[in-house]
């Protein structure tokens, strides 16, 4: 498909935030500066695919860039996949990509720093394992943990002992442990969702989604698998990942759904708590997780899986009660992000079903638009928005989800590589 109204969005997005000196102040606070979900580094990421697909100036991505790096970026503890130095890692990193050897000494530099980063990361895990205790959140999760490390080196060092040793750990996550007398899956943490200790979940929860939970760890041992990076247990470690998923998950006459998390009291009784249909995006819900599942059956060679994998996510695309707990139209839980997934699925599966996903696209775009709305004025409204210019709920993010899906032509950069969906 091609549509060239999703492409004028994008397009009309792009130029608005042509400029930091000409964009809202808020892309340029120091609060945000080193966000790839807020701060101008997110930006840059839109400007960076635009021009590697020859539809925008490079020079709007230097520009951002250089709006970024007037100060240094944090490291160590303190950063993360979507903040400081690694984030911005990711971000050269796709601009080496679309102008080879541009960056190459910053992007050196932040690629030792990684390595460091991760390796320190990785020895408290391990002293955190062999203790006996259980995880936080932020250890192993796509945005602040070693799932999100673990695909920045499988781009830039697959073949290096240090992706090793992140796919090491996420086999050793698997692992369950024994806590108050329960048996626990390895990644069990004992807080709320947020990662802080919540009187909602007196004994913790076990988090399924792709944002900060399970998912995002089965995605990156399936991104790694497809691309023949393995180690001892790799594949029986996605096997029981992917028994959890089966254990939790809902058959409804609308399809296949996974829950958010397990609590403590349904994992002793073995039951969910009942819940109205609940949005099926990328960081929680049956979009991001049915992604991970068709990758990972693709990694196993197992056909069946793949096509419920991919049946679930159609499903979940063509459910008006899913469709309507989805409202607003970013990348982390919005119909951009449901869009950018069904354009990845469709890559991948079926002939047959891929069809059906495109088909289910043009639907998806026009939430995208406000009613009456053309792209120039829907463009203004969604930079100008609640949710602001930036790359996960705002509107960088919705141009990338837009260009992405206006064609069967797949990213021309790895800039999606931070949701571990491709």
């Amino acid at each position: 498909m091609n549509d060239p109204t999703s492409l004028a969005l994008s397009t009309g997005i792009a130029d608005l935030l042509a400029h930091p000196e000409t964009a809202p102040a808020a892309t340029t606070v120091e609060g945000t500066r080193q966000h790839l979900a807020l701060g101008p580094i997110g930006i840059a990421l839109l400007h960076i695919e635009r021009a590697a697909r020859s539809l925008g100036p490079w020079q709007r991505a230097h520009d951002w860039l250089a709006a970024a790096a007037h100060r240094p970026f944090t490291s160590g503890a303190d950063s993360h996949p979507f903040y400081g130095a690694p984030a911005l890692a990711h971000v050269l990193a796709c601009a080496a990509e679309g102008l080879p050897g541009a960056y190459k000494r910053d992007l050196d530099l932040l690629d030792r720093q990684v390595l460091a980063d991760v390796r320190v990361r990785l020895d408290a895990a391990y002293r955190r394992i062999d203790a006996g205790q259980l995880p936080k959140l932020a250890e192993f999760d796509a945005i602040r943990g070693l799932a999100g490390f673990g695909r920045y080196l499988l781009r830039r060092d697959p073949e290096g002992p240090v992706l090793r040793s992140v796919l090491d750990y996420c086999v050793r996550l698997v692992e369950p442990l024994t806590h108050d007398g329960d048996v626990l899956p390895g990644w069990w943490t004992l807080t709320g969702p947020s990662g802080r200790r919540n009187d909602r979940f007196p004994g913790g929860h076990g988090n399924t989604g792709m944002a900060h939970g399970i998912g995002s760890v089965l995605a990156l041992l399936a991104l790694s698998a497809c691309r023949g990076a393995t180690v001892n247990g790799h594949h029986e470690a996605m096997r029981a990942i992917l028994s959890w998923l089966d254990r939790w998950e809902r058959n409804t006459p609308q399809g296949r759904t996974w829950p958010y998390w397990v609590t403590r009291d349904e994992l002793r009784t073995g039951r969910l708590t009942p819940t109205v249909p609940r949005r099926p995006s990328w960081c929680y819900g049956a979009a991001g997780l049915a992604r991970a599942q068709q990758l990972t059956a693709l990694a196993l060679g197992d056909p069946s899986r793949r096509a419920a994998a991919e049946d679930a996510l159609l499903d979940a695309l063509t459910d008006p009660a899913q469709l309507r707990a989805t409202t607003d139209a970013g990348l982390c839980h919005g119909f951009a992000g449901l869009a950018h997934l069904a354009a990845r699925t469709a890559a991948d599966a079926t002939p047959e079903t891929a069809t059906q996903l495109r088909a289910a696209l043009p639907a998806l775009l026009s939430t995208l638009l406000p009613p009456d709305a053309g792209p120039e004025e829907a463009s203004s409204a969604l930079v100008n928005g609640p949710a602001g210019p930036g790359l996960l709920d705002g509107a960088a993010g919705i141009a990338l989800g837009a260009l992405a899906a206006s064609s069967t032509t797949p990213p021309h950069t790895s800039w999606d590589a931070f949701l571990l969906i491709a």
